[in-house]
């Protein structure tokens, strides 16, 4: 009776190896619409995923905030509420201050510098310093280079910026850049923005040539000054919670797919913002030139104050040094 028990036991362990793991619907959230270069790219990784597990597991990405602001969906991640992220770098800053690197005003020299520092293993340091937070980083996607954009009074010069209502990223370093310039900066999440900008609310806000058309922001605020001021990439994270329930083959899966995902996505990028310059200047926009060197002048104290840690101002040393 006693091996028969024992037989049983085995028979049913084995079986319970054998069995597939359930198939799971990943949930992720992007304030983007459906069409933008950031979704696609994690709809590419959902393609890549769904192959290797032969059809088990895909990735629902819920668009447009419907899960809330990044704000709101980086804490869903974090409880692992939500699966996945995609968020700009700069409100993971007061969360993961190492993401304040790569958020720095005027850090990079060329869109093909930035891609080579974080393709490297300054990007792979940043990503995994997320992780004692409770997030697993496993991508940068581009999010091209910011600039101000206003309502009335077009900027040229850094004096131009003073005392203007500029919104910004939910962020204390966003908060001191556009203070540096001389604006009076406003947190304010991302889907609020076009209505704050057409009731006046705020005379302007900052963001990249896609962002710009595919919110409309344009139809409400027409001067676009290429400060460029910041080339801050967009992250995709998942929660560590949903990380280390999947075994270490999956996990390598994972980061297999975002890899693959990111030349895909900067095909997509480097598309939509030729398409969207040529979109809102068809708009009516108009688009300035600025003394670029006004503003990267008036950074010294934003460094000061958020890269104080020496491993930090290393980083910042080695990206700045490297051509």
């Amino acid at each position: 009776m006693k091996l028969r028990f024992t037989q049983l036991a085995t028979a049913l362990a084995v079986a319970a190896v054998c069995l597939p793991a359930a198939a799971k619907e990943y949930r992720s959230a992007d304030v983007h619409p459906e069409d933008y270069p950031t979704v696609m790219a994690v709809k590419f990784m959902s393609d890549y995923i769904k192959q290797k597990t032969n059809g088990r597991d895909t990735i629902k990405v819920y668009t447009g905030t419907q899960l809330g602001g990044e704000k709101d969906t980086i804490e869903q991640v974090k409880i692992g509420a939500l699966d996945l992220v995609r968020i700009n770098v700069a409100p993971m800053n007061n969360i993961c201050p190492e993401t304040m690197v790569p958020t720095m005003p005027f850090l990079f020299k060329s869109k093909d510098h930035m891609r080579k520092v974080l393709d490297g293993p300054i990007g792979d340091e940043i990503l995994k310093a997320c992780e004692k937070q409770g997030y697993i980083g496993l991508a940068f996607y581009d999010s091209g280079s910011r600039s101000l954009y206003t309502t009335k009074k077009p900027v040229k010069t850094l004096a131009d910026v003073k005392g203007m209502k500029i919104r910004v990223q939910q962020s204390d370093l966003w908060v001191a850049l556009l203070q540096a310039m001389g604006a009076n900066a406003t947190p304010m999440p991302y889907g609020e923005v076009y209505t704050a900008l057409k009731t006046g609310l705020v005379d302007g806000a900052e963001n990249n040539w896609p962002s710009y058309d595919t919110s409309r922001h344009f139809e409400v605020a027409k001067n676009y000054s290429i400060t460029e001021h910041s080339m801050a990439p967009e992250m995709l994270l998942m929660s560590k919670k949903v990380w280390d329930t999947l075994p270490p083959a999956e996990q390598q899966m994972w980061r297999d797919a975002a890899k693959a995902s990111v030349p895909y996505m900067r095909k997509l990028w480097d598309e939509k913002e030729a398409k969207s310059r040529a979109i809102v200047e068809k708009g009516g926009a108009q688009i300035i030139e600025v003394d670029k060197k006004s503003f990267q002048d008036a950074m010294k104290p934003v460094y000061d104050k958020f890269i104080t840690d020496a491993k930090m101002k290393d980083m910042v040393g080695k990206i700045q040094a490297m051509n």
